[in-house]
């Protein structure tokens, strides 16, 4: 798919998701992924240095009372799985892929192939990496609790945490958004 096919589509299903009733803190985050993509071709890639494009799983049972939360080794905060697409232009498809590099689950099953929430934050200077901002595009995943999970280096544990405590694991907005919008 070349670039600009790629760019058409993201840019119509993230069109589609404005259309849903947000609050103004969501419209404000989603206002700001048209822009940028449009202004960096290089998005999916990591060395584009303002930011870039990341995409996760909301991976939840299939009653919707838990969710899976990893404790993120390098940040030190409970999130859902996702990272970096490295130049893959189907979203989805990297969501899937980091969320089973992430917790071992190989049987993930997207809800519905639209996008569920969008999300832009501020990732710190570290080591060699100067500051930029994440683009998040973030699905709907659902996953069987009883499947075997299994801890990588890129975390220090996973859990399945029930939807009405999560905001004791971390109580940033951009989370507990992703429970509310679950129920």
């Amino acid at each position: 798919m070349n670039v600009e096919s790629w760019r058409e589509q993201l840019l119509e299903r993230l069109r589609v998701y404005g259309e849903q009733p947000l609050t103004a803190d969501e419209r404000t985050m989603w206002a700001k992924f048209g822009p940028f993509i449009s202004a960096h071709p290089d998005c999916l890639w990591r060395s584009c240095l303002p930011g870039h494009l990341t995409a996760s799983a909301w991976v939840v049972d299939q009653p919707r009372q838990h969710t899976l939360l990893m404790h993120h080794r390098k940040l030190d905060r409970w999130l859902q799985p996702g990272g970096h697409v490295d130049g893959e232009h189907d979203l989805l498809a990297s969501a899937l892929r980091e969320a089973r590099e992430e917790t071992g689950l190989q049987q993930l099953a997207p809800v519905s192939p639209e996008i569920f929430d969008v999300d832009c934050h501020w990732i710190p200077e570290r080591k060699a990496e100067p500051g930029h901002w994440h683009f998040d595009v973030r699905f709907l995943i659902e996953a069987d609790p009883e499947e075997r999970l299994t801890v990588t280096s890129e975390s220090k544990e996973l859990r399945w945490v029930k939807l009405n405590v999560v905001a004791e694991f971390d109580p940033e907005e951009s989370l507990l958004r992703l429970v509310r919008k679950t129920k």
